[in-house]
């Protein structure tokens, strides 16, 4: 019988792990924005698609309880503080601004991307695994907003009476993506124990997916970032479905 790895131990490598597939995610989008194998818009909805649930699927290599959230959120932390760095000019990333912003200014880093791993780092800290606002939250944000924007700029040509820079076809995909990739969060963290499918648990994703893509679509999107708008309205109706 091998012998168990230390508790800490074990959480340290969890870290060392995460922390190169974070890395390494990053770079490659990194190099598909320099190289412009993608179009920059595509490319930067493709980062904010794939970099939360890529945190997500490390987390059950921690340890369970405080010290493993702790830990798991030192990944999106540190980013916290690049994209300061990188925001505020203190340190240059051109890579790193090319994948994330929207017209190229390294200033954009200070709001959307900013918020979006303020928000992933408060989910991990507060509601951890083993809740499903968690899920709502990240799932949410990441791939229902990342496909609304994908979907809307492809065939969004009918726009929503209240609000024409939105469209149907957007609203309708964040809605759709977002409770799948909550069905999805679900079933994975489901495998090791952390929740417990149920279909109180489904109503519950498909109640906040809705209402987090009518958020979206409001006016008031124009004005507050989808990045803080999205997840507050995941925690706030979270708190009260789940």
């Amino acid at each position: 019988m091998l012998p168990q790895l230390n508790p800490v131990v074990a959480d340290v490598c969890a870290v060392a792990v995460s922390g190169v597939v974070a890395f390494s995610l990053l770079r490659f989008w990194q190099e598909t924005a320099k190289r412009r194998v993608f179009d920059p818009k595509l490319n930067r909805k493709l980062v904010h698609i794939s970099m939360g649930p890529a945190f997500m699927v490390c987390w059950p290599l921690f340890s369970s309880g405080c010290r493993g959230a702790v830990l798991a959120s030192l990944i999106p932390g540190i980013n916290i503080i690049r994209m300061l760095f990188v925001g505020l000019g203190i340190w240059k990333d051109e890579a790193e601004v090319k994948s994330m912003s929207r017209y190229g200014d390294y200033r954009e880093l200070l709001k959307g991307p900013l918020y979006y791993v303020l928000a992933i780092t408060s989910a991990c800290v507060i509601y951890w695994r083993t809740s499903p606002i968690t899920i709502a939250v990240v799932c949410t944000m990441c791939a229902g907003d990342g496909v609304a924007d994908i979907i809307g700029r492809r065939f969004g040509n009918q726009k929503l009476p209240y609000n024409k820079s939105k469209s149907v076809a957007g609203s309708i995909a964040m809605a759709i993506a977002g409770f799948i990739a909550c069905i999805g969060g679900m079933h994975y963290f489901s495998l090791f124990g952390f929740v417990q499918e149920s279909w109180d648990m489904v109503m519950g994703f498909l109640v906040v997916s809705l209402a987090t893509a009518l958020v979206e679509s409001l006016p008031i999107s124009n004005e507050l970032d989808d990045n803080l708008t999205v997840p507050l309205t995941a925690i706030l109706l979270g708190n009260l479905v789940f």
